[in-house]
């Protein structure tokens, strides 16, 4: 019995710490747990029937703008799409970003964004989700050389807010969130509703969900089980329109 269990742990690492491929529709994602969640782990996981809870076991976050960070760099254990992005340009430019943000610890003018309900800031080892904020919570970040970005709120204080996107719309969806006092990205397995997504966050005890860019182009991810297991990419393409990645750093 112990042979088969090696075994079979075995194909679960193959499959989800090592392959850039999309997971397979057909896959228990049940199966991610005794693989992931381990205490050595970059990034352990939980999985329940719609979402997997990705938690990054970081000492430094930032916003990284302009090109994703490299699959070799061995410091970054998660990569994701943050702020949404305005035009597919040939060149970067920061006002190419929905709303002003905060990277490698300066600030940056983004341009004007009605969806953007809330704000992420992380610095000297802190974060703070802020709904409806004048904009004193990326002064902050700035000020004490972190980073920051807006985005459109989800849940704010354990209670969903309003959003400006319809409750029907479909996506394989994802959000920076805070849950138990940690920070986690969570991610449908499947296409499912926003009004679906959000309550299945809540279902979760999610006390902060802010949305994070998807769809086929700009919902590029990737992260490391272990640091020396290749990435994972899951539910992306190409991201070859993303302009922003909220990235944390082993």
């Amino acid at each position: 019995k112990q042979i088969v269990f090696v075994s079979l742990l075995v194909v679960i690492l193959t499959v989800f710490g090592c392959s850039t491929k999309e997971t397979p529709k057909n896959i228990d994602h049940k199966l991610l747990i005794s693989a992931l969640d381990k205490t050595d782990s970059c990034v352990y996981a939980k999985v329940t029937d719609s979402l997997t809870i990705l938690y990054p076991q970081f000492s430094k976050i930032d916003l990284v703008c302009g090109t994703i960070p490299s699959v070799d760099d061995k410091t970054v254990i998660l990569s994701a799409a943050a702020a949404f992005t305005g035009q597919c340009l040939s060149q970067f430019n920061h006002f190419n970003i929905a709303g002003n943000h905060v990277s490698g610890g300066t600030l940056f003018k983004g341009y004007p964004c009605k969806r953007n309900t809330g704000t992420f800031i992380a610095y000297d080892g802190t974060w703070e989700f802020h709904y409806c904020d004048n904009g004193q919570a990326l002064k902050k970040a700035d000020e004490n050389n972190g980073c920051g970005f807006c985005q459109e709120m989800l849940i704010y204080q354990s209670k969903k807010v309003k959003t400006t996107r319809p409750m029907s719309n479909k996506n394989i969806f994802r959000a920076l969130c805070e849950k138990d006092k940690k920070l986690c990205l969570i991610e449908s397995h499947y296409e499912v509703t926003f009004r679906q997504f959000i309550d299945a966050l809540l279902s979760q005890n999610v006390t902060h969900a802010i949305y994070t860019d998807m769809g086929p182009g700009w919902n590029y991810m990737w992260y490391r089980t272990t640091p020396d297991a290749y990435p994972t990419i899951p539910h992306s393409q190409k991201g070859e329109f993303c302009t922003n990645w909220i990235t944390f750093y082993k």
